[in-house]
């Protein structure tokens, strides 16, 4: 997280490997990227309405501050931080459609998140990321019925990226929330042989002797070794706000104290963040000089009192 403001409330992945070449993907006939995945990759949220509907209204000033004010430019869609599983599939189509229009000759990679429980509604979602023009797609573990092993999990994976065989494929590891529990270092090995289009991993997670095998036993292939553990960036604010309580939730309402958009609340079962948490964050923010809008109205912040 370098360069003057404030990235990580909507979500950051770093290149894994130290220099931004780590970023770069690997070729193949299937899936050839027109630019590499590289440097930032913004975790956009979803933002809503106090009554809990997606404000797609603001997407387009969204795209616009992270291009011209954080100077981000690409983007991974409906994840964790866009409440992606908490959206119907008909919710998660229209905002990638949406952020794929806004983003068109502005940002240079859009990812959509289309992992789900069901195999068909993920493959159902990556054709459509396909259609839409993304330029990539990614893939959390189903987590209700769990893959067991290794093999099993990448057997689902296929089925999904074999749904949009020309767009780059990249597994969401995110072991806290799915509860599966298998090492990315291990779905990494002969992941490629199976998946042709698989170009990289985004790592959630804070074993890093496992993000650092990752990386260390594919530096031959290239892949994108993206990081995704806010805790671990911008430590000065994320150690306070992590004592204060730190989430989904409150990222939103940071999000709009940093960038003046209007985030919203979350939707349940997420509850929003506190007003005591904003109060303190919007401190905390304003004594690092991370703020510029000072004339935020109250209905805007999405917490209560």
């Amino acid at each position: 997280m370098d360069g003057p403001g404030w990235t990580d409330p909507h979500g950051v992945w770093a290149e894994g490997r130290g220099g931004r070449d780590s970023g770069t993907l690997v070729s193949s006939s299937m899936a050839s990227p027109k630019k590499k995945l590289q440097g930032l990759v913004a975790a956009t949220i979803t933002p809503m309405t106090e009554h809990g509907e997606i404000n797609f209204s603001v997407i387009g000033q969204y795209v616009d501050y992270l291009v011209e004010e954080q100077g981000v430019k690409n983007i991974f869609v409906n994840g964790t931080t866009g409440e992606g599983l908490s959206l119907s599939i008909s919710e998660r189509r229209r905002v990638a459609e949406e952020w794929v229009t806004k983003g068109r000759n502005k940002l240079d990679q859009i990812v959509i998140h289309v992992g789900a429980l069901s195999l068909k509604e993920s493959q159902e979602l990556a054709q459509h990321a396909a259609d839409i023009g993304a330029d990539g797609i990614a893939v959390i573990a189903p987590f209700f019925l769990k893959p067991w092993n290794k093999d099993v999990l990448i057997n689902f994976l296929k089925e999904v990226a074999a749904a949009a065989p020309a767009l780059p494929f990249y597994y969401y590891h995110i072991p806290a929330l799915t509860g599966v529990k298998i090492r990315a270092e291990e779905v990494l090995d002969g992941i490629q042989e199976k998946i042709p289009t698989f170009q990289g991993l985004k790592f959630s997670d804070t074993d890093l002797l496992d993000f650092g095998q990752c990386v260390d036993q594919n530096r031959q292939r290239q892949f994108a070794f993206l990081f995704g553990v806010d805790e671990f960036c911008i430590q000065r604010f994320i150690n306070f706000v992590v004592k204060l309580g730190f989430g989904v939730s409150q990222t939103k309402a940071i999000m709009t104290l940093v960038s003046g958009i209007p985030m919203g609340p979350p939707r349940l079962p997420l509850q929003k963040a506190s007003r005591e948490f904003t109060d303190n964050a919007e401190a905390k923010l304003r004594s690092l000089d991370f703020l510029s809008f000072n004339d935020l109205k109250d209905g805007n912040l999405g917490a209560c009192s």
